[in-house]
């Protein structure tokens, strides 16, 4: 049987927004890594995804999925167990997991926050902070990247229950928020500190509980957000904060509510995973000193993010500079995409790169050595 395939009037004018994203070289498409290519792009900050003995315990079959939201069904004790064990870790009353961080923020700032209150976040908040705020009832503002006194401007202003938002190290930049002085500006202004710690999960403190409890500032903060996908190397987030908080998530977060929880093997990976953290501070130990010969080895006079953290940048000026670059860089072997508008504001493009444990001294050499190249042309 012959079928002719009448193109929808809808589809036409998607066509025509993606031709024009085509046309400004902002168009994005899944690839496949190249094998070869080294390993510059991913946030496996301490190589826990590629790590064999963290899922190899895993050999006793407990369940394929968990059959149903934690409402019905799915709520297991392998999943208390496990939030159990993180409260323990991230030094707070209670957590609940999330299948991703994009959810866990969505969910804690689409729920909590409501009519009349006010949001404060900063501007360069990863998407799921700003998607979660606009889900809410609440009024809310942003404010600009770690300025303390434009915050405060706005907290002199803000009505309601108050919420302030901000992340521990920020996605793009690589850059920490300082927590000491917002917490305190939070105190003063009776406003409720919401913390994202996406990108120091398993990196900061001695057994990597993060950049909060690494300053002892656990209990002066609202709610946390920890992301296990990224330098813990596995899936999965958590939302850490009081019994009280907990149980309005349970109640009124969307969700987690309306979605199938987390399966056996995908919780038990991040303890596993977290343990294994705890017993190889050297992995920390070596991502530092790959993170200090890279700031070595690049010119100093080529533009840079000034971050200490694994998240690195060139900076250029336009998409087509940052797409140009970033082919130079992949002919030459390492893997890492281009960071263009309007993902980052115009003139901010850049190439991000991600640093990890298990990048040898020979191929961070390599790559400084490619992008200098690059800058002597």
């Amino acid at each position: 049987m012959n079928f002719e395939k009448t193109t929808l009037r809808i589809e036409d004018t998607l066509l025509a927004i993606l031709s024009d994203r085509k046309k400004n070289g902002t168009f994005r498409f899944l690839r496949i890594q190249k094998e070869g290519m080294v390993d510059f792009i991913s946030n496996d900050y301490l190589g826990l995804a590629k790590v064999s003995e963290i899922s190899e315990s895993l050999h006793s079959f407990v369940d394929n999925g968990a059959s149903g939201s934690r409402l019905l069904s799915g709520n297991k004790v392998y999943h208390e167990s496990l939030e159990k064990y993180l409260a323990d870790y991230f030094k707070a009353e209670s957590t609940l997991l999330f299948n991703s961080g994009y959810l866990a923020n969505l969910g804690l700032l689409s729920s909590v926050p409501q009519k009349g209150d006010t949001i404060l976040f900063d501007e360069l908040s990863h998407m799921c902070i700003k998607e979660g705020v606009r889900l809410s009832r609440a009024n809310y503002f942003n404010f600009k990247h770690n300025s303390l006194e434009n915050l405060e401007q706005k907290l002199t202003k803000a009505t309601g229950n108050i919420f302030v938002v901000v992340e521990s190290v920020y996605s793009m930049d690589g850059d920490q928020a300082p927590l000491k002085q917002i917490v305190e500006l939070c105190e003063k202004y009776n406003a409720n500190l919401i913390v994202d710690e996406a990108h120091t999960t398993g990196l900061f403190g001695d057994s990597g509980f993060g950049l909060c409890c690494d300053l002892g500032l656990e209990d002066r903060i609202f709610a946390r957000t920890y992301t296990f996908g990224k330098a813990i190397g596995a899936h999965g987030a958590a939302v850490a904060g009081s019994e009280i908080l907990k149980d309005y998530l349970i109640n009124y977060s969307r969700h987690f509510i309306y979605t199938t929880a987390l399966n056996y093997h995908s919780v038990q990976l991040i303890e596993n995973a977290i343990n294994y953290r705890k017993a190889h501070p050297e992995l920390v130990e070596k991502l530092t000193r790959n993170i200090l010969l890279f700031r070595q080895l690049i010119r100093r006079d080529i533009p840079k993010l000034e971050s200490f953290h694994p998240i690195q940048g060139i900076m250029v000026h336009g998409n087509e500079e940052a797409i140009k670059l970033a082919g130079h860089l992949n002919a030459a072997g390492f893997d890492m995409r281009p960071i263009v508008s309007p993902t980052v504001p115009v003139n901010q493009e850049r190439i991000r790169i991600c640093l990890h444990a298990f990048n040898s001294t020979m191929e961070i050499s390599n790559l400084c050595d490619a992008i200098n190249e690059y800058y002597t042309q």
